[in-house]
This record gives C-alpha cells, structure tokens and sequence, in this order.
C-alpha cells in the first residue's frame, strides 16, 4: 500500500517540494552558516520523496535546537513551509487529494522547526 501512496504522492506534488528540500540543502552547502543543516535538508529531501511507509519522531529538544530552529526558520524554513502550504490548499480542494493535503501540512510543520526530528520506519509496515 505504502508504494501505490508514494507514487500518488509523487504526482501530487512531492516531487517538486523534495526538489524544493533539494535546493535548500544545496543553498545550506554554499553558506558557511547553512552547512550544519545541508545533511539533515537531504535526509528531509529523501522523506518528502517518499513519505509514506515512514514516520517522523521527536527528539528531546535543548536549548540548541532551539537555537538551530531558529536559524534554519530564517535561511530556509518559512519557504518550504510556504511551498507546502500552497501544495495542500491545490490539493485540499478534490477529495482524492485530500490526504496528501494532511500530508503537506504535516511538512509544513516539520520544515518549520526540522531540528530534533528524526526519521524512523513506521510501525505495522
């Protein structure tokens, strides 16, 4: 089931966001400051790609990841959230793409605050 809804996925804009999440990390390359964050936009590039079979989890989170929050809010999280949104308002208005409008949401929120979230295997699959 899970690749039937990853290929769904695909088309319904998950391509274009993990190629969004792509260019961020790039973009985290090039700056001396963004460099930290450049593996952790791959791996959140590889999730959206194929979101589906996997879950998200929440680390215990300090005072450094607020930090790093914060950072990574300013350089590229509002716009991967932004572009998430705008996926899930195209998507929300069928009723077939209504899930994966619950899914581009629930990135919006991630890439809004990335930092302490891990990726793992989700249960049962």
């Amino acid at each position: 089931m899970s690749l039937i809804l990853n290929i769904l996925w695909l088309l319904c804009g998950g391509l274009a966001m993990a190629l969004g999440w792509l260019l961020a990390a790039v973009i985290m390359a090039i700056t001396i400051v963004g460099l930290p964050w450049s593996p952790a936009a791959l791996r959140f590039a590889g999730y959206t790609l194929l979101p589906f079979g996997n879950q998200t989890k929440d680390n215990d989170p300090g005072p450094l990841s607020f930090l790093g929050n914060v950072v990574w809010f300013v350089l590229a999280g509002r716009w991967l959230a932004l572009g998430h949104l705008i996926a899930a308002v195209l998507l929300a208005v069928t009723i077939i793409g209504i899930p994966f409008a619950w899914a581009h949401l629930k990135l919006a929120k991630l890439s809004l605050a990335p930092v302490a979230t891990v990726i793992v295997p989700a249960d049962g699959g």
